[in-house]
Order: C-alpha cells, then sequence, then structure tokens
C-alpha cells in the first residue's frame, strides 16, 4: 500500500512544488470569497465563491426544458416559466467546496487550489423539489434520485455531464430547491441559468448547476462523481467514504491592512474588534474560539444568531494587543454535534473536507514607511 503523505501544518503555505500549469488554468476560472467579504451576511453574487467543472453552458431560455423521469407512474416536463409560476421559496443557504482548504496539504492534491475562501452565502429562491417528486408519482422501490446538468467534459478518463444524485429519502426534504434566483435576481450563467439544485447543508458539489433532468433510479446511481470522485480516501485503492455534510468551520475578516504579495497584516497596538462567520452542514454552530498565540490557549467569542436554519452565524471579538511583535491569530467552530474544527488536516487524496483552524499572521506596530495619501485626509 502507498505510504500515506503526513499532514502539514494548517495554515501555512506549500513552498514547493510550485503551482502547475494545470491548476493554474483552473485558478483562473473560478474564485474564491475574499475574506473581508465575511463582512457581508448575505454574500453579494459577484465575490461567491465559484468553481465551474467544465464549461459553462450557452442555454436559451425559450428551448429549455426540466425533465422528470425514470422509476416514476407520470414523467414530467416544465418549462422555466412554469417551474417560476409554481410555489416558490426562498432560502439563505451557505455553500462551501467540498475542497475547500486543499491547497495547504502536503503533498498538494492536483485539483482547484484552494486556500480557505471557497464558500459563500446567498438568498436563493427557487420551487421545492419534493411536490414535483410527488406528482410525478415515485414508485415503489425508488432508491436515487440523479441530477444531470448541461456541462459536459473529460474527467478520469470518462466523458460526462456533471451528475450527482441524492437518495430519495433526502431528495424529498422540505428545504431542497430547484432555484432559479440569486439574492433576488436570476441566475447568471456562471450560478448556473436557467436552473440549478440547492440542497442546503451538503457541500458544493451537490448543487448541480444548468439542471437539465431528473431521473428518479430504483438502484444505487454509479456516476463519476457520485460513486469515484468526492470520497474522502488515503490512496487510490481505497474505496474511501463519500463527502455529504460541510463540517464545522470559522473564519475571520484579517484585521489591519496586508502587505501586498504574503497577505502578512499589519495592526497598531490597540483595541481591535475581530469579526467573521462560523458554519456547519452538520448540526447548528454551538461556539467559536479565538487564539491571538497559535492555538496554545483560547476565549470564546460572542456569536450571533445564524442568518437562517441553513447559514452561517456571525461572531465578533475584541482583541488588543500592547505589545509590538509577531502574532497567530487563529479562529475555530464547534457544532452541536460535537464537531470540532482540527489544529491540523490529515492528508487525502483528493483533498476534501479540510476544515482545520484558520491561521493569521499579524504584525503588531509599524509596517514601513509611510507614504502619506496626496489628499492628505
Amino acid at each position: 500500500m502507498a505510504k500515506v503523505a503526513q499532514a502539514r501544518q494548517a495554515g501555512s503555505l506549500i513552498e514547493s512544488p510550485d503551482i502547475t500549469p494545470e491548476e493554474l488554468q483552473l485558478a483562473v476560472r473560478n474564485h474564491s470569497m475574499p475574506l473581508e467579504a465575511l463582512r457581508y451576511a448575505i454574500t453579494p453574487v459577484g465575490l461567491h465563491y465559484l468553481l465551474i467543472h467544465f464549461d459553462i453552458p450557452t442555454v436559451d431560455v425559450a428551448d429549455y426544458e426540466l425533465t422528470v423521469a425514470g422509476h416514476v407512474r407520470t414523467p414530467q416536463r416544465f418549462t422555466l416559466d412554469q417551474l417560476a409560476a409554481r410555489p416558490s421559496t426562498t432560502l439563505v443557504v451557505t455553500l462551501e467546496c467540498a475542497g475547500n482548504g486543499r491547497a495547504r496539504l502536503s503533498p498538494r492534491p492536483m485539483s482547484q487550489p484552494w486556500l480557505a475562501e471557497a464558500v459563500g452565502t446567498a438568498e436563493w429562491t427557487g420551487t421545492p423539489l419534493a411536490p414535483i417528486l410527488e406528482e410525478a408519482g415515485v414508485l415503489d422501490g425508488a432508491h436515487d434520485v440523479v441530477f444531470t446538468g448541461l456541462d459536459r467534459g473529460v474527467q478520469g478518463g470518462v466523458d460526462q455531464y456533471y451528475e450527482r444524485s441524492l437518495s430519495l429519502t433526502d431528495a424529498m426534504r422540505d428545504e431542497v430547491l430547484l432555484a432559479y434566483a440569486i439574492n433576488g435576481r436570476p441566475l447568471p450563467p456562471q450560478h448556473g441559468f436557467p436552473l440549478r439544485l440547492i440542497v442546503p447543508g451538503w457541500y458544493g458539489m451537490t448543487q448541480v448547476k444548468w439542471l437539465r433532468s431528473i431521473t428518479v433510479l430504483d438502484r444505487l446511481f454509479a456516476g463519476y462523481q457520485q460513486a469515484r470522485a468526492y470520497h474522502r480516501r488515503a490512496t487510490a485503492d481505497d474505496s474511501g467514504v463519500p463527502v455529504t455534510r460541510m463540517l464545522p468551520r470559522a473564519l475571520m475578516v484579517p484585521p489591519g491592512v496586508p502587505d501586498f504579495m504574503s497577505r502578512t497584516r499589519f495592526v497598531e497596538p490597540a483595541m481591535h474588534t475581530i469579526e467573521g462567520r462560523a458554519w456547519s452542514g452538520r448540526a447548528p454552530i454551538s461556539g467559536v474560539d479565538f487564539s491571538a498565540d497559535g492555538g496554545a490557549s483560547w476565549t470564546e467569542v460572542t456569536l450571533d444568531a445564524p442568518v437562517s436554519p441553513f447559514a452561517w452565524n456571525g461572531w465578533s471579538h475584541r482583541w488588543g494587543p500592547t505589545a509590538a511583535g509577531e502574532y497567530e491569530l487563529c479562529v475555530r467552530a464547534t457544532d452541536a454535534a460535537g464537531n470540532v474544527q482540527p489544529m491540523d488536516q490529515s492528508w487525502n487524496l483528493e483533498g476534501v473536507e479540510n476544515n482545520a483552524v484558520q491561521r493569521v499572521h499579524v504584525v503588531v506596530g509599524a509596517a514601513a514607511d509611510r507614504q502619506e495619501p496626496a489628499d492628505s485626509r
């Protein structure tokens, strides 16, 4: 059996090997949420994290149709107008990529090189899925519900449309939506126009974009994205554990001002309000702790109520360094099921479920020569 790589200290950046051209191509196509955008309870659409597996399909809404078929009594077809005319729901939902934190592992798994910011919270408007399945008449023996997107590509040597499935039980949950709007506006192309799946609490790979069909199966779905990808495994021959719901994570808005390249923060020796967000798809957030000494000691922060049952909590803490020098700020979340963010992340082949604590390098004191602004404000 292949040797499993050792974990790297959480929050540290990989020094070698250099980023590959393949990773760079992914990095320029996809984007994370700037950490300062944690100040928004609802993430502006342009700042919400984005991962596009293949290409963004061009969809003519006049020709668009969603089909619901498979192991059902009465197959259904819907235009976008017909879906929009159905009863609607708006839910505030936090979404996070399953590979968030991948770039902090060593050796680095080859995929989208996320640091820790692949997250966002939006208002998603759509029609609940469960009534549509009920109208189609799911037959006895139904097992999985498969969601097929219009985006097609090759991954793992397999030519495929992007497809994921849910068990029938999970698909019938009240909060599962077929969404056609984000933050009160129609979905933009990159976020799945004209229709996408929203499954609160689950990692982003579940939220199929550019949805073209829903197929009920009387068996376990064995498509590539479901059976092979998105598993926590140590080696290629390990069957692994499938990735499902989000593990707890807290992030802070880095205080002070940044160095352009290193992003090291510079702050004055004074009181500072440290703020951020925390979330989990496993259970409600029960606490967030802050450390100014790299995790040697912890202080519980003030936790706000969640934005919604399916979204992050705000939190804040007053920190007042009095001595000049270097500090390592950390923050960790705990949920009501007892899941706690680890200080260090264990390695896995795909680099998924990396929820190790955030570490922010802060220098208290003068950063460098100061250039006064021309307007003298």
